[in-house]
């Protein structure tokens, strides 16, 4: 089951890399690996609704994901499973970014956006499908660097909406114990 998990994760790569190579493809997924980065983006939306009374709420939850998702991911199974990243076991591509020292399992770009994505689109509906794009392209330029396996990025996927609806559970039954609810814009009354 793991070597047809291994071949399966190469043989994407290696389709990503001869399909959807381009020029200006190239420069576009390194930006957003880069703006992906220890959760960069996802901390500074987070941050920027702390400003605001109304929104702060949703800044704290989404911070608590990305932490969960960090302590989870980074902390824990990385070193546990302590998986070498594609360009280990395929040392002749050539890569578009600097080489990642920490391991590959879970991709952390990926949990940190799909646990972000998942808060905000919660909290603020109408800006959903582009918290869900921006995810996604995040993710996906991870496996277009190679940097992460498909497998990799599954995983994250999967660990960023657990911790995603984690701090949203938390933060939800905090303020119903308190008397507390939201109201359909995201507001609490």
């Amino acid at each position: 089951m793991i070597t047809y998990l291994n071949n399966l994760d190469g043989s994407v790569l290696f389709f990503i890399q001869s399909h959807f190579q381009l020029p200006i493809l190239n420069e576009i997924m390194v930006l957003f690996t880069t703006i992906g980065e220890k959760g960069l983006v996802w901390i500074l939306i987070s941050l920027s609704l702390l400003i605001s009374k109304k929104t702060r709420f949703i800044g704290i939850v989404t911070l608590g994901a990305l932490v969960l998702g960090a302590i989870v991911g980074e902390g824990i199974l990385k070193h546990l499973i302590a998986r070498p990243r594609p360009f280990v076991d395929f040392p002749s591509v050539q890569l578009l970014v600097s080489k990642a020292t920490s391991t590959s399992f879970p991709s952390g770009h990926t949990t940190a956006s799909f646990a972000a994505a998942f808060v905000l689109s919660r909290y603020l509906k109408p800006y959903a499908p582009l918290f869900w794009t921006l995810a996604i392209v995040i993710a996906f330029s991870r496996l277009y660097l190679f940097m992460h396996f498909p497998s990799d990025v599954l995983a994250g996927v999967a660990l960023g909406l657990i911790c995603g609806k984690v701090a949203t559970l938390i933060y939800e039954q905090q303020f119903r114990d308190k008397g507390l609810t939201e109201n359909s814009s995201g507001e609490t009354n």
